[in-house]
């Protein structure tokens, strides 16, 4: 990281960068904003295919409940990555393996649990209070890739290479589970194993994603940019490609526009704005062209 910094400040001075890059926590931004961009790109073209839209809502809200319970045994209230981690990946699991043995619609499941989780975590709060900033809250509400530290971006790093290296082999056959499990199963794929090993890479995901794009938001970069893409293109490849290069420049733009105008807006809400006006211009570009 201090040679990127180096580099910037290199930048700064030779007149390439603007005067905002100077500072270590904007280069930490970039950084954090070029590693989940592609990830959540990528992975919103699988979110999509199997439909689990509300899925990483219900996950990142539960991340309120994860750093309550985190703080509560003892952890920093900066970075408690061992509750967070520990209580979304057992929510995720839970709510997936409830969604397999009910004939519950999956979109009710999903309401209970984000309801259940929500609730939970208030309370939790309400003992932690003394504890935590209020701020910290709003960060994980919302984001603040600002903030984001060293220490954040060796746990982004670790999350998505591991995902990285889940993916690449297996990421044809998720997509013919979600698409169609029947066919998946005769060609002797074990759909429930797809099933959540994909969910498990959803959930990391989206734990990482929680104090940049915040746990109220991430879900939505999750859908936006793949949407987006499945608007523009009907080939999977140009899909899944077109989905993470959107989804990595509405976090570049919406990460640097808010610092260089001083705006005083989350980083969060920044990226999903730029990103839902690529879905709004491309649903008219869809409309033009079919009139």
């Amino acid at each position: 990281m201090e040679l990127l910094r180096h580099w910037a400040q290199l930048g700064v001075d030779a007149g390439w960068l603007s005067d905002s890059f100077s500072y270590a926590f904007m280069v930490n931004a970039i950084v954090a904003a070029l590693l989940l961009g592609p990830l959540l790109g990528g992975l919103g073209t699988l979110v999509i295919a199997k439909r689990l839209a509300f899925f990483s809502e219900a996950v990142g809200h539960a991340a309120l409940t994860g750093i309550a319970l985190g703080v509560l045994l003892g952890e920093p209230p900066e970075n408690p990555f061992i509750g967070l981690f520990s209580f979304c990946m057992i929510f995720a699991l839970l709510l997936h393996f409830v969604r397999n043995r009910t004939n519950v619609p999956y979109d009710t499941l999903v309401g209970v649990f984000l309801a259940l989780a929500l609730a939970v975590g208030a309370a939790l709060l309400m003992y932690v209070a003394r504890k935590i900033n209020i701020h910290m809250l709003e960060n994980v509400l919302f984001g603040s890739i600002l903030t984001v530290t060293d220490q954040d971006l060796i746990v982004l790093a670790i999350s998505c290479a591991l995902i990285v290296l889940l993916l690449i082999p297996t990421f044809n056959r998720i997509l013919l589970t979600c698409i169609s499990p029947d066919i998946a199963r005769v060609r002797g794929y074990k759909t429930n194993f797809y099933d959540y090993l994909f969910v498990m890479m959803i959930t990391l995901v989206t734990i990482a994603s929680v104090k940049i794009v915040g746990a109220v938001l991430v879900g939505a970069l999750l859908l936006i940019p793949g949407a987006t893409a499945r608007l523009l293109t009907k080939n999977m490849g140009s899909f899944v490609l077109l989905s993470a290069l959107l989804a990595t420049i509405s976090c570049v733009i919406g990460t640097v526009l808010p610092m260089e105008l001083k705006l005083p807006v989350p980083s969060g809400a920044a990226i999903i704005i730029v990103s839902a006006i690529f879905f709004i211009s491309a649903t008219m570009y869809r409309i033009i062209r079919k009139s």
